[in-house]
């Protein structure tokens, strides 16, 4: 069953006519069209599912080759909602809750309609990845791999962690990355301390542990890896760090199976490290889900996710760190698939510390 229709069925359910999509990567989820942002909405109804955009999209919809959806070309996409609404009888219509209030108040204005807000309907449907999302995840984790490795080659002292992020970022584009997901990470010296550092002007400098966590779209789909990797000799402080967070990462994986709560998932790896003495040092919560979005549901687990569940065919990221002010930090992250079958892990670089030289 198609991923509209899948939707479709939920209509009778959620006491809806017709469904409003604004997000972009749910339109591309849905149909396969790329949108930008503001650019349109999807209109799904009982029976159809029509793109509304304008004539800056017009090749793209007539090379466009769907079974399910159509385009229509205007330049007021909610009057045109308005319209078509209008004339197949829609008298309740469904949106997404993510919407802005100045969307909303076009909305409440335009349509005739009674609108209906739901929260993330399509999200929970994209949680679950079929075998053509899985292909593209390894795929885009395959990537990764070898970025990974290409900066291995090319680190050295004397590099700013700025040029380090921007080497990383011409070669993933250059072997197929459209864009990346989030600002990649280069968090070197004391600044490996601070979980979300952004690439600075700061010089790598020997002794320096480094955090490199990135993501990159590849045909759509982004995968999302830490690794932290020293630049000389390191603390020996962190050395025994670093050992705790991989034996917590290999904790969590292994404790992860269809049926498993976040909360127990959470804990696999959190008790390791608060038993080695750095609880207040995990700072973050253990993971994410991952797909079209860098953040997908469940949007994190943590020690309060009791109500997540693992589920057959989601992919989730693995990411223990342990932070000291003043010293650095280390944190390791892998892309995971869930299976009846077992785990997968998909970002395969290695886990183990590495240290590179001039």
């Amino acid at each position: 069953m198609s991923r509209i229709k899948r939707l479709q069925k939920k209509f009778d359910k959620l006491y809806i006519d017709a469904f409003l999509v604004t997000n972009p990567q749910n339109i591309y989820y849905l149909t396969g069209f790329q949108l930008t942002a503001g650019d349109g909405c999807l209109l799904i109804t009982q029976d159809n599912a029509i793109i509304i955009t304008d004539d800056r999209y017009q090749l793209a919809l007539e090379e466009f080759e769907s079974d399910e959806a159509v385009g229509m070309i205007t330049r007021d996409y909610y009057g045109t909602l308005n319209k078509i609404c209008e004339g197949i009888k829609v008298t309740v219509l469904g949106y997404e809750d993510s919407i802005s209030y100045y969307l909303f108040d076009v909305l409440d204005e335009t349509m005739n309609a009674d609108i209906v807000p739901f929260h993330y309907q399509i999200e929970q449907m994209r949680m679950i990845k079929d075998s053509n999302e899985v292909e593209l995840l390894r795929q885009a984790a395959n990537l990764h791999l070898a970025g990974y490795q290409y900066v291995l080659a090319n680190i050295h002292r004397g590099m700013t962690e700025r040029h380090v992020a921007n080497l990383l970022d011409f070669w993933m584009k250059e072997h197929g990355a459209t864009s990346a997901s989030f600002p990649t990470i280069v968090a070197s010296g004391k600044n490996a301390a601070k979980p979300h550092a952004t690439a600075s002007e700061k010089i790598i400098e020997d002794g320096d542990i480094v955090t490199l966590d990135f993501g990159y779209y590849v045909n759509g789909y982004t995968a999302d890896m830490t690794r932290t990797f020293a630049v000389g000799s390191i603390d020996p402080e962190l050395r025994d760090v670093y050992q705790i967070v991989n034996e917590a990462r290999q904790a969590v994986i292994a404790a992860a199976h269809v049926g498993q709560r976040g909360d127990q998932l959470d804990l696999a790896g959190r008790q390791l490290i608060e038993e080695a003495g750095y609880g207040d040092e995990f700072n973050h919560g253990m993971g994410h889900g991952i797909g079209l979005s860098v953040h997908e549901l469940p949007a994190s687990y943590g020690p309060n996710a009791k109500n997540v569940k693992l589920r057959n065919n989601e992919v989730i990221t693995v990411e223990p760190g342990i932070y000291i002010p003043e010293i650095g930090g280390v944190r390791i992250e892998d892309d995971i698939l869930i299976t009846h079958g077992g785990v997968e892990i998909l970002t395969n670089a290695s886990p183990e510390l590495i240290i590179v030289g001039d």
